[in-house]
């Protein structure tokens, strides 16, 4: 068990207000694992979520200081100074115990930061290499919390990350045009015949259905190569929790095909009595997960 003082016990329920807030998949995922665990993936979650938010508020200048600041308070983590944050003394006890490098953060920041420069990828490599930044290496950070008996399961840690970010940028297209950004591959909307136009209005022809379909079978096949790694994580709670992050944020998906791949009018989402039917599933596998 982490061996917590107040202060740093304060900074794990921040940490879990924030998981709780802006990630009510992830957090009921979470509910299957012990404490420990459970506490460090709520401040990693905490510590990515802010990163993001200060990427998609005001000003690029704005935006470049935000990130600097959170760049600082991460490298402060990894040093023995004493700080006034109770965040990110709690982080510090979480890269620590579970030995996450910091190379980890460091790669993901950068991701944050094509975020205030890039917004537009002209084809799926550079999509991916952002994907790999921003949510890939979440996946390994992830891994490390968990824990694993094959250096492998790094791989398929990496390819959740990426189809769980695949999946928001299907849901998001027309919040994220809202921020400025088209994630979808330049190359692959000249090929079906979308143009930046019918994003700006918001118009779902055949041609944009078409396009999205595309982009769910990429993400279906991301979410169907991370089976393999599940037997590689060390204890059944993570399993389960692992599970539980995978079915039902594939069932966004589900959401958008069910919704005739509206992404403009309807926010593809997924209900609580979905989520408990995928869990009771999930559940029901016994001693076979």
């Amino acid at each position: 068990m982490i061996r917590t003082d107040k202060d740093i016990r304060y900074g794990f329920i921040i940490a879990e207000n924030i998981t709780r807030k802006y990630s009510k998949t992830f957090y009921l995922a979470s509910k299957f694992l012990p404490r420990d665990k459970r506490y460090a993936l709520y401040t990693i979650y905490a510590i990515c979520r802010i990163s993001d938010d200060a990427v998609d508020t005001n000003t690029d200048n704005y935006r470049t200081k935000s990130l600097e600041k959170i760049k600082e308070n991460i490298n402060l983590a990894y040093t023995d100074n004493k700080t006034d944050q109770k965040l990110i003394d709690a982080f510090r006890i979480i890269v620590q115990t579970y030995s996450i490098p910091k190379d980890y953060f460091d790669t993901f920041i950068e991701g944050m930061y094509m975020d205030i420069y890039k917004n537009r990828y002209e084809n799926f490599n550079e999509l991916y290499v952002y994907c790999c930044k921003v949510a890939g290496v979440v996946g390994l950070m992830t891994i490390k919390v968990l824990g694993c008996r094959d250096k492998e399961a790094e791989k398929y840690a990496v390819d959740l990350g990426i189809a769980i970010q695949l999946t928001n940028i299907i849901r998001d297209i027309k919040e994220d045009f809202s921020r400025g950004r088209i994630y979808l591959p330049k190359d692959e909307m000249e090929k079906f015949g979308v143009s930046e136009n019918d994003i700006v209005r918001g118009i779902l022809n055949n041609n944009l259905m078409e396009l999205i379909k595309f982009q769910i079978k990429r993400a279906e096949q991301y979410y169907d190569d991370t089976t393999q790694g599940i037997p590689m994580i060390l204890d059944r709670t993570s399993r389960i929790t692992i599970c539980l992050m995978k079915e039902i944020y594939a069932a966004i998906l589900d959401s958008v095909e069910k919704n005739k791949y509206d992404v403009f009018s309807k926010r593809a989402y997924v209900p609580m009595h979905k989520k408990i039917s995928i869990t009771l599933k999930i559940l029901s596998k016994g001693k076979y997960l």
